[in-house]
């Protein structure tokens, strides 16, 4: 008897030739994968209550309707969702209509040529903001964190820097790179470009102080009347690019000459998009702010006038947000940090809201700020002047002796800053000097504080925070608003005590917020990639130096590796490498960690007058502490991703900001040292040449590779490094070297060096 698992593998013998043919067909031919279906939606929307909350006649809310689509599993016109949602009436479907569009912008959804809506992860889309290079090529930088996807020149055509867009994956370029095609452009970014206008041969254009924009700009020819050949403009895209056509403006401010005092700053801010000026209808909402506090607001506040809290901050500071008062508490320590209630003022909704949402953070200039709020809020209300009242956040840490936060609370307070100390003065009070301090009764105060501080570094060292030597610097101006000098900040004990407290309070808060179930933005910061790491070892090797950790390395072998290299003639080389090897942070609603400080949850509680994800931090602790259900905030995890993109995104731009005011200002500083020798030190070596950076001027050139004569120079990108072909010479990271200035280009923001 022949078993029937037997008979079904084993065709028969007297099966035909014929029939044989169909059964090998049949058995080649694979059916093609069942889709999974979403499980069904729940009947009622689960945030409907949130949706309530935040307007009058809600719709079903984002999440709701990515349930929708996803249990449909096919696109679905408006008509289609409508009848799905049961909304009938025209308010409610104009209203599903204009989140539809607000979904398709924010690359949620897309409207295929049929009008109908489907979502993107399910046609292999990906969204994300567009970094352009000057060469003409870009990337996609993804929302959800991968990879960085290649955009040839051809796809750029109808894109400009910082535009959001969708894109499908096609391959892998020759170089490795995943490539991608564009598919829709979801959100323009620039609407206003400044530039320097020429007039050539009939034609009127102006090209993009901003060297990303890498297209230059037609100009109707109506708008440049009385305009200057060479002088600096602000066009409006009326026309933005597409595969056929350039991008068409019109000038709407001519701004001067290029060299013009604080002209730098003026560029910078536009050439960005700053936002810089207050719209008229925020001024009317704060119109009725006074620099005293409102009787009304110390009700349901803890009282905390009596504690002497301090602010600690440099000798040109002119906002406090941060205040901070210690005290012995059994084998321990009680750390109170007292942050400026900026939430009690800036409401979800509001015109001020929306701004400091737009703005992101403050921008730091030399001798300018753009702050993120109105000087009422920044300088005065939400500043923790001394011997005023001020509302407050207080987050206190029962901290024990070693150095382990063991109990965290909040408290809405009011507390009176007893003085505005700086750091110099409390440097000089840690090193004994207390004989010139003005406040002698805060000096045991400052004792606890410094005794705390030594307790959280010893902490920090054991835990294997990564810290690194860097050097900051600051720029003197003279009477014309030009470069007199630029000195090197030195970091005392009291830059770094303040910065433990602050550490403390925003690991303490994103611990406390956790353990409640908050929604929040975190700061995140991975480690390096697989390919950073494969080259940064290979780098080490050379060096016989190893990095523990294997394939995931931690913050403590960085650190261990950092301080076994300290006696090294080449640590300035190693050092630079192991930086540069490492992520950069950015803000997300799921907690990645953070690498460099090794913290397992990290956030930013500190400086919400000049960090809006701070704002939004207090938001969640000001709504835990009335007892509100978390799945209730305003704020939800789809709305916290996009604002985490928002708020990493402004941080990029005024940090590209304020680096192209000073290159600019640093290359007129050395405008007139033309032909000057100085030495320098090359901290970054490219395929093109060696960037090095001057002694005492901490200005950087290119001594480009053109102008190492006498041999073929190769890029060794492991080695960082150009070796000469026959000579043997080789030119690396952290070298010393004397230079020649050469050329300095103002519209490049270019200094040229050559070999002395």
């Amino acid at each position: 008897m022949v078993s029937r698992k037997k008979t079904e593998r084993t065709p028969s013998k007297t099966r035909s030739a014929k029939g044989r043919t169909q059964l090998g067909r049949r058995k080649r031919e694979k059916k093609p994968p069942t889709a999974v279906k979403a499980p069904p939606p729940p009947v009622v929307d689960p945030y409907l209550s949130r949706e309530q909350e935040k307007y009058n006649n809600p719709i079903p809310s984002r999440e709701y309707i990515i349930m929708r689509l996803a249990h449909v599993g096919v696109p679905m016109t408006l008509s289609m969702i409508a009848a799905e949602m049961e909304l009938e009436d025209e308010e409610p479907l104009e209203a599903l209509r204009r989140r539809l569009r607000a979904m398709e912008r924010d690359g949620q959804v897309v409207r295929n040529r049929r009008g109908g809506y489907g979502l993107a992860a399910k046609m292999d889309m990906v969204r994300g903001r567009i970094m352009a290079h000057p060469d003409g090529f870009g990337f996609l930088v993804p929302d959800d964190g991968s990879e960085d996807l290649y955009l040839s020149e051809k796809q750029m055509r109808s894109l400009l820097h910082g535009d959001r867009a969708l894109v499908n994956i096609i391959g892998v370029d020759r170089r490795g790179r995943r490539e991608a095609v564009l598919v829709e452009v979801l959100e323009r970014h620039n609407q206003e470009v400044v530039g320097r206008f020429f007039s050539e041969g009939g034609m009127s254009f102006i090209e993009p102080d901003n060297r990303r924009i890498h297209q230059d700009i037609l100009i109707a020819p109506e708008s440049c009347q009385g305009v200057q050949h060479g002088q600096i403009v602000v066009v409006r895209l009326t026309k933005q690019p597409t595969r056929q056509h350039p991008p068409f403006g019109e000038i709407i401010e001519v701004m001067g000459e290029p060299r013009a005092p604080g002209m730098e700053i003026e560029i910078a801010m536009r050439a960005h998009e700053l936002p810089h000026e207050w719209p008229e209808a925020l001024l009317q909402e704060i119109a009725h702010l006074k620099p005293e506090i409102p009787k009304d607001a110390y009700q349901h506040r803890v009282d905390m006038r009596e504690i002497p809290f301090v602010t600690i901050d440099g000798e040109d500071s002119r906002d406090f947000d941060d205040a901070v008062f210690c005290e012995p508490r059994g084998k321990g320590w009680l750390l109170k940090v007292a942050i400026a209630d900026v939430a009690a003022y800036v409401k979800s909704g509001t015109q001020l809201d929306e701004e400091a949402r737009k703005r992101g953070n403050s921008v730091y200039f030399p001798s300018r700020v753009i702050p993120m709020l109105p000087e009422i809020l920044s300088n005065e209300l939400c500043s923790l002047n001394p011997h005023v009242d001020r509302l407050s956040l207080v987050c206190e840490m029962a901290i024990d002796f070693y150095g382990r936060i063991r109990r965290t609370r909040f408290f809405e307070a009011v507390i009176c800053s007893s003085a505005r100390l700086t750091y110099t003065q409390v440097a000089a009070v840690l090193e004994g000097n207390t004989s010139e301090f003005p406040y002698p009764n805060l000096l045991p105060n400052i004792d606890h504080l410094h005794q705390l501080f030594q307790l959280l570094l010893k902490r920090r060292q054991k835990r294997g925070a990564i810290e690194f030597e860097t050097t900051e610097t600051r720029i003197i101006f003279d009477e014309q608003r030009k470069i007199e000098r630029i000195v090197p900040v030195t970091r005392n004990d009291a830059h770094r005590l303040i910065e433990e407290m602050m550490l403390a309070a925003n690991v303490a808060t994103a611990s406390w917020l956790e353990e409640n179930g908050m929604p929040l933005l975190f700061r995140n910061h991975e480690g390096p990639t697989s390919e950073k790491l494969t080259e940064l070892r290979s780098f080490l090797g050379e060096l016989g130096l190893r990095l523990a950790g294997k394939d995931e390395p931690k913050a403590e072998h960085y650190a261990k590796l950092v301080e076994k290299i300290q006696q090294r003639p080449d640590k300035q080389l190693i050092q630079t490498v192991l930086l540069r090897s490492l992520r950069m942070a950015f803000y997300s609603p799921d907690n990645l960690g953070h690498f460099g400080l090794s913290y397992e949850a990290y956030t930013h509680y500190t400086s919400p007058i000049r960090r809006y994800p701070d704002l939004l931090v207090h938001r969640a602790i000001k709504y835990c502490l009335k007892g509100k259900d978390p799945e209730k905030f305003p704020h939800s995890h789809n709305e916290l991703t996009l604002l985490g993109e928002q708020c990493s995104m402004t941080e990029r731009r005024a940090d590209e900001a304020t680096r192209d005011a000073i290159d600019w200002l640093k290359c007129d500083y050395i405008s007139d040292k033309v032909g000057e020798v100085y030495e320098g030190m090359v901290y970054a070596v490219t395929s093109f040449g060696l960037f090095v950076q001057l002694d005492g001027f901490f200005v950087e050139g290119l001594v480009h590779v053109t102008a190492l004569k006498n041999d073929y120079y190769h890029f060794d990108p492991i080695g960082h490094r150009l070796c000469g072909e026959r000579s043997g010479t080789t030119y690396r990271l952290a070298d010393r070297l004397k230079v020649r200035v050469m050329r300095v280009d103002l519209d490049e923001r270019k200094i040229d060096f050559e070999l002395a």
